[in-house]
């Protein structure tokens, strides 16, 4: 009896240990603690010295982006969240992007430039914050798991609200980019006409155990635990879905960027995910650029690209305006 009681302690002790180390896995990668959102005067850019060489420009653009006219939206994601965009419009009845920014980041601090290049573009633009961040409600990034059900739930509103001729082009950067590509191989409205990938990643569990091992820690030890804190405590399995899966049923015309030094998702994962691709795609990788920051290291090459992409495939576009 004594033994039985001993091995049922372990046991026990054992199941706390993982449960607690679960918990902690889930606090520190999926969990967002809400913050008293107020208006304020601060520019987020990113921080490190890798953008630091870009921070005014960045904070010139968030700057322009605050003056000028636009909408505010909301939606109910398929849990219950309300969902936040901002929509500026350059042109009555012209194309429209849906933009998603990166993970723990917001549509203003990753977006804004995007604005910007719409405009060059003629386009109008939904910059939205995706769930847990600024206008959004939530407290669990997951991934693109759920974030690409948002971004289903932007299509259908789009559609609903500015008509059924509406064009829209899906635009992501870093977890964004996952999201749209994600989003692009389920079922769509031939409204959405095309999508376009900025750094994204192929899977969850490939850049969750890519950071592990940034991080000196053991990735195959730890992810387990990592997906398991995802089961318990965010209610989303981490393995569900993925960009590489996604690829496979795309219908739509994709074009693929990436900085070849992306130290942070690398720029094989692209190349992956463009491999995996069965719809018309094309891939640009720009020499030197780092994480997220091919539209600022080579703006030419980027607007070029773009628009010999669309043009090419069914989708109007022109340089309207001088880039940068």
């Amino acid at each position: 009896m004594k033994t039985l009681f001993i091995v049922l302690g372990v046991v026990l002790f054992l199941a706390l240990l993982i449960l607690l180390t679960s918990y902690i896995c889930f606090r520190i990668v999926f969990y967002v603690p809400r913050k008293n959102e107020k208006i304020s005067d601060e520019l987020p850019v990113p921080d490190g010295p890798l953008y630091e060489p870009y921070h005014p420009l960045m904070k010139k653009w968030i700057q322009e982006a605050r003056a000028l006219d636009k909408e505010d939206f909301y939606i109910k994601s398929h849990d219950g969240l309300t969902l936040h965009g901002k929509y500026f419009e350059c042109a009555p009845g012209a194309t429209m992007e849906i933009m998603f920014h990166g993970y723990r980041g917001s549509a203003e601090r990753d977006l804004s430039g995007g604005i910007q290049r719409c405009f060059a573009l003629g386009r109008n633009v939904l910059v939205v914050d995706q769930r847990t961040s600024c206008g959004s409600e939530g407290n669990v990034i997951s991934f693109g798991i759920n974030e690409h059900r948002d971004c289903l739930a932007w299509v259908d509103f789009a559609v609903n609200h500015f008509g059924p001729d509406v064009k829209i082009v899906l635009t992501g950067i870093s977890m964004g980019a996952s999201t749209v590509l994600m989003a692009a191989g389920k079922t769509l409205p031939p409204n959405v006409v095309g999508v376009l990938a900025d750094c994204g990643f192929s899977s969850p569990k490939e850049i969750i155990k890519k950071c592990s091992r940034d991080m000196k820690i053991p990735a195959d030890l730890i992810y387990p635990f990592i997906k398991l804190g995802a089961k318990l405590f965010g209610h989303f399995d981490l393995e569900e879905y993925t960009p590489l899966e996604a690829m496979k049923n795309c219908k739509l015309p994709v074009i693929f960027f990436h900085g070849e030094d992306d130290d942070f998702v690398p720029c094989y994962m692209s190349q992956e995910i463009y491999d995996a691709c069965t719809s018309p795609k094309h891939i640009v990788t720009i020499p030197k650029a780092g994480h997220g920051l091919v539209y600022l290291v080579d703006n030419e090459r980027y607007f070029k690209s773009v628009v010999e992409f669309f043009s090419a495939n069914g989708v109007p576009t022109t340089l309207v305006e001088k880039p940068l």
